[in-house]
């Protein structure tokens, strides 16, 4: 299937292309529906991305992690929003996890929590016990572009492939202007 200016193909068929965690739970949980395309692993940050393959901000569902804290327990979770849309992380999330601090995880934690290479996390395969806030507007997606675990690809999957994923809610992430 051909999306921007890339072809993608069916993951089965490019197992190779994608991270480990994102494997095992693709083949764990028989996740069906995903396509899976090669990139320039230069090109994986969002902006560089969809201009060189001319694919939507809106097309794409940025997964963040997040770092949440109440008392002397600390906790993760991820937050799929649309590329042209900002996460009200300090309110909408902070409820929803019920944290009284919650802050972007750094960057080297989030990498080595969830296996997954800095800018090409997604929520396929990260830890059984973070929660997955997805977007509402995620969620309608016909086709979201998301990292693969690895920089070299992307997987393109459905809206609602994302809000079904074990530990998945939906709801409105986005900050209001």
């Amino acid at each position: 299937m051909k999306f921007g200016t890339l072809e993608f193909q069916p993951v089965d068929a490019g197992l190779d292309l994608v991270g480990e965690p994102t494997k095992q739970a693709i083949l764990t949980n028989k996740l069906q529906g995903i396509l899976v395309s090669e990139i320039d692993p230069n090109l994986s940050d969002t902006t560089a991305f969809c201009e060189q393959y001319q694919v939507s901000t809106s097309d794409g569902a940025n997964c963040v992690i997040v770092e949440a804290k109440r008392s002397d327990k600390v906790w993760y979770a991820a937050c799929l929003i649309q590329g042209t849309k900002r996460i009200d992380v300090n309110g909408i999330v902070r409820r929803e996890l019920d944290a009284k601090k919650i802050s972007f995880a750094p960057m080297d934690r989030a990498v080595s929590l969830s296996k997954m290479e800095y800018g090409a996390i997604n929520p396929i395969g990260l830890p059984p016990d973070w929660p997955i806030l997805v977007d509402q507007d995620v969620a309608k997606l016909d086709h979201a572009i998301i990292g693969s675990g690895i920089r070299k690809s992307k997987l393109l999957v459905t809206g609602e492939l994302l809000a079904s994923l074990p530990n998945a809610k939906v709801m409105d992430l986005a900050k209001q202007n």
